[in-house]
């Protein structure tokens, strides 16, 4: 039997070095996000939303995209356990 996340963390890398953490509920959340809002504006210098529901829904972070280096997806399961 198959398990399933709990959460997507997406780490994301900018071209100066700078590292940010945003979590997904769903995988589908995510795709969703990068096929509508930061793909159709990868070269774009304008800010774009990033959503952050889980830290505080009343926050939120915007990014540039022509600054996105790299995007990392992981999974997350609750019945994990963390080995260092």
């Amino acid at each position: 039997m198959p398990r399933t996340p709990s959460e997507y963390v997406v780490h994301i890398a900018f071209d100066g070095g700078h590292k940010e953490e945003v979590r997904f509920t769903t995988i589908q959340d995510f795709q969703k996000w990068y096929s509508d809002k930061l793909m159709p504006k990868a070269t774009a210098e304008e800010f774009i939303n990033v959503p952050i529901p889980k830290i505080n829904p009343g926050e939120y972070m915007v990014i540039r995209p022509s600054r996105v280096a790299c995007i990392r997806v992981e999974p997350i399961f609750n019945s994990s356990v963390e080995r260092y």
